[in-house]
């Protein structure tokens, strides 16, 4: 099993810095004990003008049966030959990645002690291998290794060279050329790439798996356009190891775009957060201890306040039914206290429930049972990870999308991205948008003067501020709004809630639709 890794330089940056960061001296030939067999470094050719390493892997083909005990290609139970007797010795796989791994460990991390400004250069690199297994033919190869920035050369390897007639075999002979990439970006491609192609891993796959991807994978999976296909094969298509990698390749895509780290987008929940608890997040719904004015009876006959939560829910589905609506998305459901109201009247459909926080998701996932549900009702409703700031394809065609509590957490300048998203991409017919009254909260004795309702509005709006945005946002995306008190309506200071339906047409088109 071989590769080597070429790179050319001038005497001003001489192709011998490739020692440095491979962290192996150009003039010594290194053996390295693996748990599979013997890793050997060596330079074939060492020079200012150019310089190849070279990684050679011997395979114990008795260890690695005795490891694996039969298991892989080639060690089925009823072939025991074949486990002595197959390609493991001479094709590139994920033991090749593994020693790739183990010997260029600094190499692989960027790390350069003694020359610590060599590891961010681009230098031209040559790489080469001259046996690789590629399950998915020579397509696969370019499609995995050119959005990356390589220039792929493939040739298919012969079954036989003296019968051209029996065709080519599953193997590749691979040349990668690249001048603008780091070594350091090179060998994690082919840490992560060499048992994709492979398709098969020599050893068990952890759920550490799943970080061992991600590190390898970060700056270049997250976008790559054959990501699904890498992450399911990479970790030998465990469904739930893949579902765990791509939910947080997600978070990471949303958190490069917007420029934030990804505890910052995933933070809707607070850990250790338990089902029963209505905690308020980025998202979803404020929590269920506001309190208006309206009751309902106690055990014991005394009168309790009902949640103000409560009421808006109530609200939210009297104008969905108002609407006629079946197919609802709710966008930033949070914890899924209204996908599981939705849940319990059978006129909806088809319920959606969208929020960045994949712990969020998760708490709304465990509070609807949903790996306990009946088919029936399972087939009604979705949970799906996704940033209202984004236009979605997976959003269009429903009838209504509700947006309870959640315009408060944008920042202002992010409002035309999620209004464009909603309004102008998706287009449901009808949109619900619920968000706090700041005029009423005078009305709350525990909250200080000039203080928000929680710490993460970024915002709260007036009735005139709310009202002047939604009759906007009606113009210029074609529908037409109306408003709708929540909660108490003080005749000073308004409902503790303001919501904006909004209606997709003209009210000319809504007078004879309804007739």
């Amino acid at each position: 099993m071989f590769l080597t890794i070429t790179t050319t330089g001038t005497p001003e940056r001489p192709a011998t810095d490739l020692g440095f960061l491979l962290h192996k001296h150009p003039g010594k030939s290194q053996a390295f004990s693996t748990s599979y067999g013997t890793a050997h470094v060596l330079y074939p050719e060492a020079d200012d003008r150019r310089c190849t390493a070279a990684l050679l892997l011997e395979v114990d083909a008795v260890a690695l049966v005795r490891r694996g005990k039969g298991k892989g290609r080639g060690g089925a139970p009823d072939a025991a030959l074949a486990q002595y007797v197959n390609d493991r010795p001479y094709a590139a796989s994920s033991l090749l990645a593994v020693a790739l791994s183990g010997v260029f460990s600094s190499a692989m991390r960027g790390v350069c002690t003694a020359r610590p400004e060599l590891p961010a250069q681009a230098r031209p690199l040559r790489i080469e291998v001259p046996a690789l297994p590629a399950r998915g033919g020579a397509a696969l190869v370019h499609g995995l290794f050119e959005p990356l920035g390589w220039t792929t050369t493939v040739e298919p390897v012969a079954l036989d060279a003296e019968f051209p007639e029996w065709g080519d075999s599953r193997y590749v002979r691979l040349v990668l050329e690249s001048d603008r990439l780091t070594v350091a970006e090179a060998l994690r491609h082919l840490y992560v790439l060499l048992p994709v192609l492979d398709d098969a891993k020599h050893y068990w796959v952890a759920p550490d798996e799943v970080d061992k991807l991600l590190r390898a994978g970060e700056g270049w999976l997250p976008d790559h356009p054959e990501q699904k296909l890498i992450t399911s094969r990479y970790l030998s298509r465990r469904w739930s190891l893949t579902r765990e990698a791509m939910e947080r390749l997600e978070l990471v895509r949303l958190a490069e775009t917007d420029d934030s780290e990804v505890e910052a987008i995933d933070n809707a929940v607070a850990e250790d957060v338990g089902d029963t608890v209505e905690a308020e997040t980025e998202t979803g719904a404020e929590s269920e201890s506001e309190t208006g004015s309206e009751s309902e009876t106690a055990a014991g006959g005394e009168a309790r306040p009902t949640p103000l939560a409560v009421q808006r829910r109530d609200a939210i589905l009297a104008a969905l039914r108002a609407a006629g609506a079946a197919r609802v998305l709710d966008l930033g459901c949070g914890q899924g206290q209204l996908v599981q109201a939705l849940l319990k009247d059978v006129r909806f459909t088809e319920i959606v429930g969208v929020d960045v926080s994949m712990r969020a998701l998760t708490i709304a996932s465990r509070r609807l049972k949903l790996d306990r549900m009946g088919e029936r009702q399972a087939a009604r409703v979705r949970l799906v990870q996704g940033s209202l700031a984004y236009t979605d394809t997976r959003l269009k065609g429903y009838d209504a999308a509700v947006l309870s509590e959640v315009i408060e957490h944008l920042d202002l300048p992010r409002l035309p991205a999620l209004e464009y998203a909603v309004f102008g991409s998706a287009r449901p017919r009808t949109v619900l948008v619920t968000t706090p009254n700041v005029e009423y909260n005078v009305r709350w004795e525990s909250l200080p003067a000039g203080h928000v309702r929680h710490g993460d509005h970024r915002f709260e709006w007036t009735r005139e501020e709310f009202r002047s945005w939604a009759a906007a946002v009606a113009e210029r995306h074609g529908y037409t709004v109306e408003f709708v008190p929540v909660g108490p309506d003080d005749p000073e200071v308004g409902p503790p809630t303001q919501m904006a339906v909004f209606t997709l047409g003209t009210p000319q088109e809504k007078e004879a639709k309804a007739a």
